[in-house]
């Protein structure tokens, strides 16, 4: 997409990820992804939510959707990087950018929101809103992002409006807010079936915020070394 990149800032001294940044190697999308603040403009208000939980994927694994050839749904998987691809999962919605090479993607898996002069309490109320409890309670800010559907459901992210599109400045990016994770947990993918490449240690987790994403790898029982492996600072 051709833009001034002064004139098209949605506020002075916001700082949008180019498309370049996804137009390299997914695991690589995925780590420097952690710490990321996804900023969606819903009536007016801009609903942000910090990325903490990510999984990358290439059209050799068996796990991915792009392993399953192309089809026009699937188109935006085989496109330039930063192209957005979202899906319909367990009743809701899924949001994934592409990466280097055809067929590769990062899914965000997780997040937490995001509060600050942009987005402040009041965005955050709406995303609560948007994604209230079994009771119809507002629910805690931080299981409000813990998994890919409910993180779309509070951000208020939609397949027929999103799937296919590039980033839309005015409306729906990914910005650099300075924040990085100190320690990253790499480990397997969730949810992958077996035979399909479930062993790929290929999800990565902000260490800090390792409670709130869809499933804590520091659990009980697990083991570093054997069940993950922590990554210091990995950003130059």
């Amino acid at each position: 997409m051709s833009r001034d990149p002064i004139l098209s800032l949605p506020w002075p001294g916001a700082r949008p990820l180019a498309d370049e940044f996804f137009d390299r190697d997914a695991q690589q999308v995925a780590r420097e992804l952690l710490g990321k603040v996804i900023r969606h403009r819903v009536d007016g208000r801009w609903l942000a939510a910090r990325i903490i939980e990510t999984e990358a994927y290439y059209l050799v694994d068996k796990g991915s959707h792009a392993s399953l050839g192309y089809t026009h749904k699937r188109r935006a998987l085989f496109l330039d990087g930063g192209h957005i691809y979202m899906y319909y999962a367990r009743g809701g919605d899924s949001l994934n950018f592409s990466a280097h090479g055809a067929g590769n993607a990062v899914l965000i898996k997780s997040g937490h929101p995001w509060v600050d002069a942009i987005s402040p309490a009041d965005a955050l109320a709406a995303m609560q809103r948007n994604n209230p409890d079994a009771q119809g309670q507002p629910r805690p800010a931080g299981r409000l992002c813990a998994g890919q559907t409910l993180l779309c459901k509070s951000l208020g992210l939609k397949v027929p409006d999103w799937d296919g599109q590039r980033f839309d400045w005015q409306r729906l990016f990914v910005e650099d807010v300075g924040e990085r994770p100190a320690t990253i947990i790499q480990t397997a993918r969730l949810g992958i079936p077996h035979g399909r490449d479930e062993h790929l240690p290929y999800r990565f987790v902000d260490a800090g915020h390792a409670r709130h994403c869809t499933r804590n790898p520091l659990r009980r029982g697990q083991v570093e070394g054997r069940d993950y492996q922590l990554i210091e600072d990995i950003h130059p």
